[in-house]
């Protein structure tokens, strides 16, 4: 099958190179992102396959469609770039990679927690200028904090394992009780409870109409003084305008984002020889007790394999008539 790949990197087309050695399909990597101007490049393959950061609504979703795209493979979990409604009316299927490595994300999520706490992104540009003095860099002990997770899922799951090896407290939210959490030790309680009884809170779940913006001013305003507030999910669960008033109002101390809920202009690409024009994201930067990674907590070489793997499989199911068991509906 043909197979137009979109956003791709050099890391895309190594492992998805080696692992389509198993599917034999034909692969083409392009560089630009999906959009309505570029999915005419698509004409003459079966599939594509595209990214979180693709443009995926209901102009580029009819383009496809006419040149002739029966399948969107998309290489990341989130869906919610997708006008799911106008591809299935298109009759273009929609498949994902529900799960690549939770244990990467995480890990990260735990790396964003202890560097905004022991400020070693800090203490690493400190002492190479030679300046080895302590002052503002101390931190507190992690062992016996509360950390509320909002969303058990794969990922929220391993995060509570690995928070309860640490010694805290978890508390979690869900919309459904999960019992593997449940013998870990994670409480169960409201979302209320959850952020007023937090010292760190941690979101993993999925940006729906629901979760949009779930963190706002009226959240904030509940969370305790000083919390620290960790977003490894999607950007868009986030009111960034909130949270910079909650950073101002120092109601939130530390923030430790992976995603940002207008990085499509900006993360994958270097940017550093160019001024960025988001006003927003550059306040964000201003303030020393934030730290921003660019949408790589995915990123691990058992997470791109995978991905790989899942996306192709998902790719010859199509092609040989099997039940697309990672299919996104409306």
């Amino acid at each position: 099958m043909n197979i137009t790949f979109f956003n791709s990197k050099v890391y895309d087309k190594q492992f998805f190179t080696e692992a389509n050695q198993a599917h034999g399909h034909r692969l083409e990597f392009l560089e630009v992102s999906l959009n309505e101007n570029t999915c005419v490049l698509a004409r003459g393959a079966t599939a594509v396959c595209a990214f979180v950061n693709d443009t995926l609504n209901a102009p580029v979703l009819r383009g496809l469609a006419e040149a002739g795209v029966q399948l969107v493979a998309l290489r990341c979990a989130g869906y919610n770039n997708v006008d799911l409604a106008v591809a299935a009316q298109q009759e273009l299927r929609v498949v994902r990679v529900p799960a690549y490595s939770p244990y990467a994300v995480a890990e990260h999520t735990l790396a964003l927690i202890l560097a905004l706490n022991r400020k070693t992104h800090r203490a690493y540009n400190r002492v190479r200028e030679g300046n080895f003095a302590l002052t503002g860099l101390m931190g507190f002990d992690l062992n016996g904090k509360t950390v509320g997770l909002i969303g058990l899922g794969h990922i929220g799951l391993i995060t509570a394992r690995i928070l309860k090896g640490f010694g805290c407290r978890v508390l979690g939210f869900d919309v459904q009780a999960n019992p593997e959490a449940e013998a870990l030790g994670v409480e169960f309680t409201s979302l209320e409870n959850l952020y007023s009884g937090s010292d760190i809170i941690s979101l993993h779940c999925p940006l729906t109409p629901q979760t949009h913006h779930l963190i706002n001013d009226a959240s904030i305003a509940q969370m305790k003084d000083g919390v620290m507030l960790i977003n490894t999910s999607r950007g868009g669960l986030i009111d960034t305008q909130a949270v910079i008033t909650g950073l101002k109002t120092e109601k939130i101390k530390y923030l430790g984002i992976d995603v940002y809920e207008e990085e499509g202009n900006l993360f994958f690409e270097d940017l550093s020889g160019k001024v960025i024009q988001d006003d927003v994201f550059m306040r964000l930067l201003s303030f020393n007790n934030v730290l921003i990674t660019g949408h790589q907590a995915f990123f691990t070489a058992e997470a791109l394999h995978s991905i790989a793997q899942v996306t192709l499989q998902n790719i010859t199911d199509f092609e040989q008539g099997q039940p697309l068991i990672n299919e996104v509906k409306s």
